[in-house]
């Protein structure tokens, strides 16, 4: 079960139907089934919070991924914080919904064994993540 929820902050626009099917249809190109996975759009301070009390980080970050997986099945929560989302979108000149519908993959792509701790991974990741917003169609 996907389920999307706002954490202090308006849940933002999208077309959640089409949002899941194309999660699930990503998922299943990595050779997974959708588990549990819950998307926690929050802001800025909520992320710093939980990033400070589970990862013993002191910074600002625009995702934070719990994984809770199996060998074939995806899930976890997902934590995205819209204002990061945001001024990341702004500094590479993207829509908002473009750069939220791209990291709204990201995690999912960590879920999936996905890596980008290097610059190679990084590659990777990247191109993963525009060969799965090439299939989202809205």
């Amino acid at each position: 079960m996907i389920t999307f929820h706002a954490d202090n902050i308006p849940m933002p626009t999208l077309s959640l139907p089409q949002i899941e099917r194309w999660i699930r249809a990503v998922a299943a190109q990595y050779g997974f089934a959708v588990g549990d996975l819950n998307y926690i759009f929050c802001d800025d301070e909520k992320i710093l919070a939980v990033n400070r009390e589970f990862l013993q980080h002191d910074y600002y970050t625009d995702i934070i991924t719990f994984d809770y997986s199996t060998r074939t099945r995806v899930s976890g929560d997902i934590y995205i914080s819209l204002d990061t989302v945001a001024s990341n979108a702004e500094q590479v000149g993207a829509p908002f919904l473009h750069e939220l519908h791209r990291i709204i993959i990201h995690g999912l792509l960590h879920l999936t064994g996905q890596a980008d701790k290097t610059p190679e991974t990084k590659a990777q990741m990247t191109t993963k993540e525009e060969d799965a917003l090439r299939r989202l169609h809205l």
